[in-house]
């Protein structure tokens, strides 16, 4: 008689059980979907005040979209606004930027994901990764202060002044390196140990494996780090502001001062600019071709992240 009760009875605890369990899982979902929803409000916010102040800019009789996108003289003051002259110092350091971070990033994610005894990685992945907590404007005069003076003892006092590209870009390599480093040792981490005990198995040195095996296998995940390092270089405002140099410049001379995109935004938007007027809204101009810049950046990392992912079973 016991038996049959507690038979007939489980089946209540069980549909007791799964009840409360959808409800938190429901919970759950419509907060993930809300989050969801609410980034995409945001993004769709900014884009709508990016777009309408750039589109009072373009309105201007005396600004020429032609001219914006094709030349590279930009004195707002004379009515020259080529955004290249912007553009060319963005892309100039931050080139400088992953140059220096993807062989150091890689290279440090190679060895904590293949070559680091357990308790070493357990100590230098968080020192590694304190360096992005470091505030960005430490990082500027860092490179004002201590690298600059270096470059232009190396170089030559006379051909480096004390602001410059390379320094700028230097150190926002330093700062996007332990971003490349994590997520590739990520990539790398994940990648199956069968292919690891396979390419031991045929002969192939430690190196072998890392180079030849792994790094092939994570290639859509080292990818995207790069991509997403890009765009944090491109996004970059105090290293510039404080160690490029204030002054449109069109040049891809890393010796030379130039100012990027997101200095120039820091520099004019911190005076006293009238609302309405032509200055104001090409902040918002430049700031629009910022933001398309770093959306391309993503579309590609998402299309390198589909294009080349591995599936293992």
């Amino acid at each position: 008689m016991t038996t049959k009760i507690s038979s007939l009875a489980a089946p209540n605890w069980a549909a007791q059980l799964r009840k409360k369990a959808r409800w938190g899982e429901s919970a759950i979902e419509a907060s993930l979907f809300a989050v969801g929803i609410l980034t995409i409000l945001i993004t769709l916010a900014i884009t709508i005040v990016l777009g309408d102040q750039a589109l009072l800019f373009f309105a201007e009789p005396e600004v020429n979209l032609q001219e914006f996108f094709l030349t590279t003289s930009w004195q707002p003051q004379i009515g020259d606004f080529g955004i290249w002259a912007l553009v060319s110092a963005t892309l100039t350091t931050s080139a400088i930027a992953i140059l220096v971070a993807l062989p150091l990033g890689l290279s440090a994610a190679i060895y904590l994901s293949e070559y680091a005894k357990p308790r070493a990685r357990a100590v230098l992945k968080p020192i590694l990764e304190t360096l992005a907590g470091i505030p960005t404007v430490v990082y500027g005069y860092f490179a004002l202060l201590f690298v600059s003076p270096i470059v232009r003892n190396l170089v030559g006092v006379e051909k480096v002044g004390v602001y410059n590209m390379l320094s700028a870009g230097l150190v926002m390599g330093i700062m996007i390196l332990p971003l490349i480093a994590s997520i590739s040792e990520d990539a790398l981490s994940a990648v199956p140990n069968s292919l690891r005990e396979g390419a031991y198995a045929m002969g192939a040195t430690k190196f072998e494996v890392s180079s030849q095996v792994l790094v092939p296998a994570a290639l859509s995940g080292i990818g995207a780090s790069v991509i997403v390092g890009i765009s944090r270089a491109v996004g970059e405002t105090m290293i510039v502001a404080i160690a490029s140099g204030a002054g449109p410049k069109f040049s891809f001379n890393p010796l030379d001062a130039a100012e990027t995109m997101t200095g120039h935004i820091a520099r004019i938007s911190g005076g006293d600019l009238p609302y309405g007027t032509v200055d104001y809204t090409s902040l918002f101009a430049i700031a629009l071709m910022l933001f398309l810049v770093t959306l391309i950046l993503n579309l590609i990392s998402q299309w390198i992240v589909t294009k080349f992912r591995e599936q293992y079973e």
